[in-house]
């Protein structure tokens, strides 16, 4: 969350070079407060589901803010940045989400990209997928499946029964993520097996 936002700016300034996003916001620190009610109360896994994308509805106003992104409930291809509202684009269509913390904003962007047909990029804290010491340069969601990794088993899901891959780059330090956009280096992909 400290470098969220400047990551956005960073964004912003891609977009002049003829790159767009489709920001999926994570939960942030409020989807945790939602982990911990649901946790130390009894929460449904309904309730507890529309509480954390609400969550992530929250940081997306957050991640605009004063960033040059602009806010958008629709899923479509766009020029420069806008971050999605998830709350009110679900609420309209969530088919391919179970309501259950297997699924968590990861998923919600697997979705987004599916539905758009693009390639996802999951902008993260880690180096890509770690196996065995090592991050590993591709690998299939199918394979993942069951492990503990930087995705939620959710997105695995949806990406093994999808064409679209999914890019895990660490966006702590911005001049290497920009580089790795840039060159298509660097992280790992996680590829879908239709």
């Amino acid at each position: 969350m400290g470098s969220a936002r400047d990551l956005m700016k960073v964004l912003c300034g891609l977009s002049e070079d003829g790159f767009s996003f489709l920001v999926v916001p994570g939960g942030g620190p409020m989807a945790d407060l939602v982990r911990d009610l649901f946790a130390r109360h009894t929460i449904s896994e309904e309730a507890a589901h529309w509480m954390a994308i609400l969550a992530m509805e929250q940081y997306a106003y957050l991640l605009a803010d004063d960033t040059g992104a602009k806010l958008t409930a629709e899923v479509q291809r766009t020029e420069g940045v806008k971050v999605l509202l998830p709350y009110h684009t679900l609420r309209e269509d969530d088919r391919g989400i179970e309501h259950n913390w297997d699924y968590t904003s990861d998923s919600v962007a697997v979705l987004m990209a599916m539905r758009l047909g693009a390639p996802l990029i999951k902008a993260t804290d880690v180096d890509g997928v770690i196996l065995e010491g090592e991050v590993v340069r591709e690998i299939s969601a199918s394979s993942l499946m069951g492990l503990e990794s930087c995705i939620d088993q959710g997105s695995l899901r949806l990406l093994k029964a999808s064409k679209i891959s999914c890019w895990v780059l660490n966006a702590t330090d911005l001049q290497r993520f920009v580089s790795a956009l840039k060159t298509g280096e660097g992280g790992t992909t996680i590829k879908g097996c239709k």
